[in-house]
């Protein structure tokens, strides 16, 4: 008789382990027909055995496990840090100028501000809102610097005594704010770090600021202080601060007058204020209310996108109380490019988060693969003795899910303790001229934490039912004979 290739001894080796592995399956059948066994999940039973043995396939598992900690790490690091670069950027545009700003309503784009009453009674119709935190007045006016070196265009922004300094004052880096009169206007000036370098003038200088009017004017003003927003293109290149008692007075405004009015909103715009505002939205868009699929749609707007929502709510809400000649403006209308690249950011990590996505679950293909073609032999033996396809996909599908717990649980170690040592030790820096901060940011956003584990082991739990489906395939008598 022809021998089979091999020698004896492996053989024999091979033969004792398939032996041991048909006498467990024996075994974990008799005991589950006839024990309390028959209470749990067979399944799950059989996978956690197997899980214990020591095969090729624990090295699988180690790389599967290590592919989901690396993505879901990778994958929190990157939404907290998108996070955290978000609510910066947003929380310093609110500061300089604001979530909202009244105007006298103008049909084209004008140079010089047309000025706007900013009596009792206004202020009175704008603190009847709840959502209203704070108002100021605000002006500006197109100027240029002179100094020895430098000539510089600027855009002087005048503020007066209900400035909101609390707000404000973590810019100011140098000497102080701007001192108010009670009766006239004060030559105090608050420059940018910006400015000042490129003027090369410092806390206490004299500087010359040069009015556009026909005769043109000018104004000595004295730099009290120092701010720096790292906004550059926005705010520190080309703003400074002034009383706009001195816009005023160039302009020939009465002391009421004022080039428009800021709003700083709180959290107290409700939730059904927002609903009934997107439900009016969506009616003038469509001449029709809000079918069941507008009112899903516009639910997880507000949810996704709350703070927007709150903004134009109130932008709403104000622009029906305030006159017909008034406009009321958003910031992320005033500034939309910083806001669009915000977006646009957003965007980015939800494709790397879809790579992500796929990387994983291609790994976790191939994992399922190898322990169905490992185990192959146990495969043929349950079925011989009766056991259904959905209860040998079952054992995989247990097996394959121990392995993700352990992955999402190393991941959030990885991911929560990289975010940790950034937010408590700020040692990763950043370059303030290009990405307006010097240090990467951290927001703790557990919802997104959570959302991340969610889906992760959601999808990768899905394409696990793909490869299990060679189970089917696999014949008794072949599988037993698979060496």
């Amino acid at each position: 008789m022809r021998q089979a290739p091999g020698t004896a001894c492996e053989q024999t080796a091979k033969g004792r382990k398939r032996n041991k592995e048909n006498r467990m399956c024996i075994l974990i059948t008799f005991v589950y027909s006839d024990s309390k066994l028959s209470k749990l999940n067979l399944s799950y039973f059989i996978a956690k055995k197997i899980r214990k043995g020591k095969r090729f396939s624990s090295v699988v598992h180690s790389i599967a496990i290590t592919s989901i900690a690396l993505g879901l790490g990778i994958s929190i690091v990157a939404f907290l840090i998108m996070h955290g670069f978000q609510t910066e950027v947003k929380d310093r545009m609110y500061k300089f100028c604001n979530h909202l700003l009244i105007t006298q309503y103008e049909t084209g784009n004008v140079v010089e501000e047309t000025p706007l009453a900013f009596h009792q009674s206004l202020r009175d119709s704008l603190r009847q809102f709840a959502f209203v935190e704070h108002m100021q007045e605000v002006a500006h006016k197109a100027a240029l610097v002179k100094t020895v070196d430098e000539v510089k265009g600027v855009v002087l922004r005048g503020v007066g005594k209900d400035f909101n300094l609390d707000y404000f004052s973590s810019f100011i880096k140098e000497g102080r704010f701007i001192h108010f009169k009670d009766t006239a206007s004060t030559n105090e000036v608050v420059i940018s770090r910006i400015l000042s370098d490129k003027l090369k003038v410092n806390v206490g200088d004299l500087i010359v600021v040069h009015f556009f009017q026909n005769p043109p004017r000018y104004r000595k003003m004295q730099v009290v202080g120092i701010y720096e927003t790292n906004l550059t293109e926005f705010f520190d290149d080309k703003m400074i601060i002034s009383d706009i008692n001195v816009v005023r007075r160039l302009n020939g405004w009465d002391k009421e007058d004022a080039g428009g009015i800021e709003i700083l909103l709180n959290k107290k715009v409700t939730w059904n204020q927002m609903r009934r505002e997107e439900a009016k939205r969506y009616e003038r868009l469509h001449n029709e209310p809000p079918n069941w699929l507008a009112n899903i749609q516009t639910l997880s707007y507000l949810f996704f996108n709350r703070e927007e929502a709150q903004i134009k709510t109130a932008r709403a809400m104000l622009s029906e109380n305030v006159d017909y000649n008034m406009a009321v403006e958003s910031v992320q209308n005033k500034y939309s490019m910083v806001f669009d690249w915000l977006e646009l950011i957003n965007r980015q990590v939800v494709i790397l988060l879809f790579i992500i996505l796929i990387v994983i679950s291609v790994n976790m293909i191939s994992v399922v693969l190898i322990l169905v073609m490992d185990r192959t032999p146990m495969v043929g033996l349950l079925k011989a003795l009766g056991a259904g396809d959905g209860k040998i996909q079952s054992v995989f599908y247990w097996h394959a899910v121990s392995f993700i717990f352990r992955g999402l649980l190393l991941g959030n170690i990885i991911g929560l303790g990289v975010c940790f040592l950034q937010y408590s030790f700020r040692w990763i820096r950043l370059n303030p001229r290009d990405y307006y901060m010097d240090v990467v940011p951290i927001e703790w956003s557990w919802a997104s934490v959570i959302f991340l584990n969610a889906l992760i082991f959601v999808a990768v739990s899905l394409t696990l039912l793909i490869p299990s489906q060679l189970v089917m395939r696999l014949k008794p008598i072949s599988a037993i004979r698979f060496d």
